[in-house]
C-alpha cells in the first residue's frame, strides 16, 4: 500500500466521525494532493478498508462521507443546522434485515443509515427563538 493510501487509512481509522474527501485533503495537505487523495478513497473502499454513504444537506450540497471499516459499523446523525455528526452507536437493525431478506428473498450484504434533524445543542437553540417569537407576539397584541 502507498504512503498516501496508509495515510489515509490511518486518518478514517482514526475518525471520530464520517470524513469527506475535502477533509481528509486538508488534514493529508503537505503530503499529496486532492486528487490523491480520491484515489486513496477509491482504492480504500474497494478493498474494504473503508466504507462511504452520500448525504444530501441543503447547505452544503450533495456530499459523500467516509468511514474506516475497521471499526464495527456505525449509525450517524446529522445536524442541519451546525452540520455536527453524532455516533447513534452500533447497527441495532440486524433483525430487521433478515426479515427484509426472507420476504424479498434477496441476500443483503451492506446497508447504510444515518439520520438527520436538530441535534440538541441546536434544538435548544429554537427553543429560544420560539420563546422570543412569542413574547413579541403577545407584545404585539397589547
Amino acid at each position: 500500500m502507498t504512503k498516501a493510501r496508509k495515510g489515509v487509512k490511518r486518518l478514517l481509522d482514526e475518525a471520530e466521525k464520517p470524513l469527506s474527501a475535502l477533509d481528509v485533503g486538508t488534514l493529508m495537505e503537505g503530503v499529496c494532493d486532492l486528487a490523491t487523495v480520491y484515489r486513496s478513497l477509491h482504492y480504500l473502499e474497494e478493498n474494504g478498508f473503508a466504507e462511504s454513504f452520500v448525504l444530501h444537506c441543503s447547505a452544503h450540497g450533495t456530499e459523500r462521507y467516509y468511514v474506516s471499516r475497521k471499526a464495527p459499523h456505525r449509525h450517524w446523525f446529522h445536524c442541519e443546522r451546525c452540520h455536527r455528526f453524532i455516533d447513534l452507536g452500533a447497527c441495532r437493525i440486524g433483525a430487521i434485515l433478515k426479515s427484509m431478506e426472507s420476504e424479498a428473498g434477496v441476500l443483503i450484504r451492506h446497508h447504510a443509515l444515518y439520520a438527520t434533524g436538530l441535534c440538541e445543542g441546536c434544538r435548544g437553540e429554537d427553543s429560544v427563538s420560539e420563546l422570543v417569537e412569542k413574547e413579541r407576539g403577545e407584545e404585539g397584541r397589547e
